[in-house]
């Protein structure tokens, strides 16, 4: 997006449902009446809802909810959040894989890759994470820790506690996490976790985490297989800036990095997972066996009994919950 375009579209997001006419537009960012004019048009064609009132001006519609730099730095709190670490597609393949590829390329602590649609996006072991246009929230964050794996594994810990903190702030839901990755709403999955390391193969130092967040905010335009499955934060017509949402869970993030491991962040981690006590599946490659959930120890591994008594601790796998067979 233009310079010019970015300034337009930050001052209407900061004045949302209110009318500012082209020429104090122009006043304000030192334009001409019509280069406000051509931005405006363009800003359009973009898809963002402006409308113009005759004798009043231009203003963004309320339920105009387009992802961008400008729209999320309006909520965003945290100094760590610059308008240069964020970089906002329409369409892209995978989030993750683009933010990957700027890490790469030098890209610093705190970038920020987020997108309306993602036509090939992944969740853990290699799944598809169904990603249609406007639909969700769908964003990686490049973290450089220079840690463990161990610390790495925290990182995601910490990412589930920043997203059900965000829900509650912006939507005031409940949202639970099963072990290790997943956000649930009720019995419904509405988000998913994936974090990627990169690490130095003769140190073993894990010198860049890619931390990629997929929200549901609707199925509405889901197809009806997938719509009966999953579960989103909103019914059809109801809606929510994904900018706030956004920016939310970046906030809690950023605020709970310095954190990791703490004993307040792992308490909360457990106090929001909804396995512990239940008995559930455990996946690991070709093996499945049952076993029950007891705890979530410091290092955010789960703590398992198996059904001949024996105690295991699971660093990674695949978890379902399921009711005790007798």
């Amino acid at each position: 997006m233009t310079s010019t375009k970015s300034k337009i579209l930050a001052l209407l997001e900061g004045n949302r449902g209110q009318a500012l006419s082209g020429s104090d537009i122009a006043k304000k960012l030192h334009l001409s009446r019509s280069a406000v004019w051509k931005s405006i048009e363009e800003l359009r064609k973009e898809g963002y809802d402006i409308q113009a009132t005759t004798n009043k001006g231009y203003s963004l519609s309320e339920s105009s909810d387009i992802l961008s730099a400008e729209g999320l730095l309006l909520w965003a709190q945290n100094p760590t959040i610059t308008r240069d670490k964020i970089h906002v597609f329409k369409s892209i393949g995978s989030t993750n894989q683009e933010a990957k590829k700027m890490a790469v390329g030098g890209a610093g602590q705190g970038t920020i890759v987020l997108a309306e649609e993602q036509t090939e996006g992944r969740g853990r072991l290699g799944r598809s994470f169904f990603s249609p246009m406007g639909t969700g929230v769908y964003m990686s964050i490049v973290l450089r820790p220079r840690g463990t794996a161990e610390e790495a594994a925290l990182t995601t810990t910490a990412a589930a506690v920043a997203v059900c903190r965000a829900l509650y702030k912006v939507l005031e839901i409940e949202a639970g996490i099963k072990w290790v990755n997943d956000i649930f709403v009720g019995e419904r999955k509405v988000c998913g976790i994936l974090t990627e390391a990169m690490s130095d193969i003769q140190t073993g130092v894990v010198e860049t985490l890619i931390l990629g967040i997929g929200i549901n905010v609707t199925t509405e335009h889901f197809p009806e297989e997938i719509k009966n499955t999953a579960g989103s934060l909103l019914p059809a017509q109801c809606s929510v800036s994904r900018n706030r949402l956004a920016a939310a869970i970046l906030d809690e993030l950023f605020d709970l990095l310095p954190h990791l491991g703490s004993q307040e962040l792992m308490d909360e981690y457990r106090a929001r997972s909804f396995i512990t006590g239940k008995w559930i599946t455990v996946h690991r490659g070709d093996e499945n066996y049952e076993a029950k959930a007891l705890d979530i120890d410091s290092k955010g591994a789960l703590i398992i009994e198996k059904t001949d008594g024996s105690r295991e601790t699971l660093r990674s796998g695949e978890v379902t919950i399921r009711p005790r067979c007798s």
